[in-house]
C-alpha cells in the first residue's frame, strides 16, 4: 500500500492533483491511502516551496503545479 500526500493550502490545482491521483490509483486498482496536508508548518518540513507537492512513502515525487496523468500512471507502475 502506498501513502501518498498531496501538499498544498488549499488551491484548485492542489485539489485538481488529489482527484487526479485518486482517480488514477482506482482505475489502475493500486491500493493508496491518500491524504491531503494544508498545514504550512508540515509543508515546510518537506521542504517544498510551491505547490501542490506530492509525497510518497515520505518522498518527495512532485513540486509546483498539477502532474500530468502520464505521470502519476509512471509513479504506480514503478510501485
Amino acid at each position: 500500500m502506498l501513502n501518498i500526500k498531496v501538499l498544498g493550502g488549499g488551491c484548485s490545482n492542489c485539489k485538481i492533483a488529489y482527484r487526479l491521483i485518486e482517480d488514477v490509483s482506482r482505475e489502475l486498482g493500486v491500493d493508496v491511502v491518500l491524504e491531503k496536508v494544508e498545514d504550512m508548518q508540515e509543508i515546510m518540513g518537506y521542504d517544498v516551496m510551491s505547490t501542490p507537492a506530492v509525497v510518497i512513502n515520505e518522498t518527495v515525487v512532485h513540486r509546483g503545479g498539477v502532474p500530468s496523468r502520464k505521470i502519476v500512471e509512471e509513479w504506480f507502475s514503478k510501485m
